[in-house]
């Protein structure tokens, strides 16, 4: 059972209230969990692009970050250095805060979120990707522009092209 800390709509950690992965729908109004992004730029200016597993939602769609939810008792940046770890075998010395923003509007019981965008700068060896069973299928280097240039059909991190240069 994966285990979340709660926090409102300040980014302030709720004391004694814990969530559960999968039980989103129990959510109180005004309760949210943390999730983090990592967007990988390498030193010669190209972007990290991982393939989404088949077996998740949104299959075989392409992304600009690697990332999940913050565990309980997990900062927002440990969350993101573990998530970048597990997803693509980076180990980033540190990360850049980009922003962090609640995830809509509406609130749905999907939606009870903040999200943190961080970005990672790394010069790692291109081809030691790696993947993680069950997230990720493929990955591949591309230019800002080619990246830019990816219909909505096939790319599924829109809030990320803001930080994308």
């Amino acid at each position: 059972m994966e285990l979340w800390d709660a926090y409102n709509s300040n980014f302030e950690k709720i004391e004694g209230l814990t969530l559960v992965r999968g039980e989103e729908d129990k959510i109180p109004d005004g309760v949210f969990h943390l999730v983090c992004h990592v967007l990988v730029r390498h030193k010669d200016g190209t972007y990290l692009l991982m393939q989404r597993d088949p077996c998740k939602s949104y299959p075989n769609m392409w992304e600009a970050t690697a990332g999940g939810a913050a565990l309980q008792g997990e900062s927002p940046l440990d969350c993101a250095m573990r998530e970048l770890r597990e997803e693509t075998g980076i180990v980033a010395e540190s990360l850049e805060e980009l922003d962090r923003s609640l995830a809509s509007n509406d609130m749905s019981a999907s939606d009870k979120c903040i999200h943190f965008r961080f970005l990672c700068v790394t010069d790692c060896d291109k081809n030691s990707v790696q993947m993680q069973e069950g997230e990720t299928c493929d990955f591949r280097w591309a230019t800002a522009d080619a990246i830019l240039a990816l219909p909505e059909s096939v790319f599924i991190s829109w809030p990320m092209r803001k930080h994308i240069k």
